[in-house]
């Protein structure tokens, strides 16, 4: 019953959110996609995650509480909360390898491959971005190799 509650107002929610997002608009074009894609992509994954939960057969059971999971998944949300905070500074790469570091040892990953896939990650999500896409994203401490 609560998890239907919860979907229709998460529901809701994504569609105002929505709403708002569609009127983003840059004052100049720094991204070739704008401003607005992001946002809206994401709220439309939840959206859809919450239509699932409202829809779902009556009968299908809820997974009980997983407190290991609750766990992980809170350090996820702090993990990413300081990839937000730290993306400036750090910049892009180091941030992003970091973040896929962490993220690979929360998920029971083996240090070496997750350092190196943490590595990987940021090095040619920022190649991606940066020379293909022509997004340019921030070199924080990596500005000082420029020179």
């Amino acid at each position: 019953m609560y998890v239907r509650v919860f979907a229709a107002v998460w529901l809701l929610a994504c569609a105002g959110l929505a709403l708002l997002a569609w009127g983003f608009e840059a004052p100049f074009a720094y991204d070739p996609v704008g401003p607005r894609a992001y946002p809206l992509l994401l709220l439309l994954l939840m959206g859809c995650g919450a239509l699932w939960l409202l829809l779902k057969p009556q009968g299908e059971p809820t997974p009980a509480f997983d407190p290991p999971g609750a766990v992980r998944a809170v350090l996820c949300v702090l993990a990413l909360l300081a990839y937000a905070l730290l993306f400036e500074t750090l910049g892009f790469v180091i941030s992003t390898a970091l973040t896929g570091f962490a993220l690979g040892l929360l998920f029971n990953g083996r240090l070496w491959p997750s350092l190196i896939s943490g590595a990987l990650l940021g090095a040619l999500l920022y190649g991606l971005f940066d020379y293909l896409l022509d997004v340019p994203l921030p070199l924080g401490l990596l500005r000082l190799l420029e020179s």
